[in-house]
C-alpha cells in the first residue's frame, strides 16, 4: 500500500480545519512532499465529488461533511477502486506440491476475509474521527 490513502486524510482534515482556503502548496508544507503530488491527489478526490476547487482560485473545499465521509471512500477515491484490495497471492504454485496445489484456495479465502473486516473497519471511522482525535492530542 502506498501512502496516497494517508496523504489524502491529511489533507482533507487540513481543508476541513483551516478558517481561510488553503493551497496545494500549505498543504504539500504540511504534508512534506511537493505541491504537484498533492494537485494529483486533489484531483482524484476531486474526481470522486470530495472536494471541489475551481480553476483560478486558490483553495479547496469539501463537499461532503466530516461526519458524513468514512476512510473507506477516501481510501477508494485515492486507490479509484470500488473494491478493497491489499493482499496478492503468489502465482506458479507447484501443483506436483500438496501445498502448492491447495495454497491459493485457502489464501483466497483467507485474504478475502481479512479485505472485508479492514473495509468495515474503515467504514466504521470516518474523517471526523480523525480530526477529533487530532484534537485530543492538541489538549
Amino acid at each position: 500500500m502506498d501512502t496516497k490513502f494517508s496523504v489524502a486524510v491529511h489533507v482533507l482534515i487540513l481543508i476541513s480545519e483551516s478558517p481561510n482556503p488553503i493551497s496545494s502548496d500549505q498543504m504539500a508544507e504540511s504534508v512534506g512532499t511537493n505541491a504537484s503530488y498533492i494537485r494529483k491527489i486533489l484531483a482524484l478526490l476531486k474526481k470522486a465529488e470530495i472536494v471541489d476547487g475551481h480553476r483560478g482560485i486558490s483553495g479547496y473545499s469539501l463537499t461532503v461533511a466530516p461526519e458524513q465521509l468514512t476512510l473507506l471512500q477516501i481510501y477508494q477515491a485515492v486507490t479509484e477502486d470500488s473494491k478493497l484490495h491489499l493482499l496478492d497471492i503468489h502465482q506458479n504454485s507447484n501443483d506436483r506440491c500438496i501445498v502448492g496445489r491447495h495454497i491459493k484456495p485457502v489464501l483466497t479465502g483467507m485474504f478475502a476475509d481479512i479485505e472485508e473486516g479492514f473495509a468495515r473497519s474503515l467504514t466504521g471511522k470516518t474523517l471526523a474521527d480523525c480530526i477529533a482525535d487530532i484534537r485530543k492530542k492538541i489538549s
